[in-house]
């Protein structure tokens, strides 16, 4: 196995966000993306402490019908206690409830599962991700990844 992590977080550096994030934003309530938007969500949700709204464009993940939300970010903190938020998502707003997901094993099974239906390749892009062997990692590679990177996962869901 080596020294080197099987997992690599790649996400891009935070000067290229501060540029792209704004244009994905705009774009997203457009025509112009076609069915590639059908893999992106608008996420905007209210700071639990500061109050501050945060419009986020992120990558969509779906399991077994649930929308996820994947991330390291700091803005995941909003959802410890549930947060109701908006999600535009495939040209249509949505009010959702987000919720993090607890525990290391159970995290890590949502990367794994995104992964795996992605297949390699995919998965690396669309996870932000490298993957040493390029090919997936096993569960545990990802639970420690997730516990190196401090990785998230927000399930959303309709409320009620």
């Amino acid at each position: 196995m080596g020294n080197s992590k099987a997992i690599t977080i790649s996400i891009p550096p935070a000067a290229v966000l501060r540029v792209v994030n704004p244009l994905l934003r705009l774009l997203l309530h457009t025509p112009v993306m076609g069915t590639a938007r059908r893999g992106f969500m608008v996420v905007s949700v209210t700071g639990r402490r500061t109050g501050r709204r945060y419009t986020i464009p992120l990558a969509a993940h779906r399991i077994d019908g649930d929308l996820y939300a994947l991330t390291s970010a700091p803005w995941q903190h909003n959802f410890r206690d549930g947060a109701t938020v908006r999600v535009f998502f495939d040209g249509k707003a949505t009010t959702m409830r987000g919720t993090l997901v607890n525990g290391v094993a159970e995290i890590a099974e949502v990367y794994w599962r995104c992964a795996q239906s992605y297949g390699a390749s995919n998965a690396q892009r669309k996870l932000a991700m490298t993957f040493r062997d390029k090919r997936i990692p096993a569960l545990e590679d990802f639970a420690a990844a997730v516990e190196q990177n401090h990785l998230a996962a927000v399930r959303l869901v309709s409320p009620g």
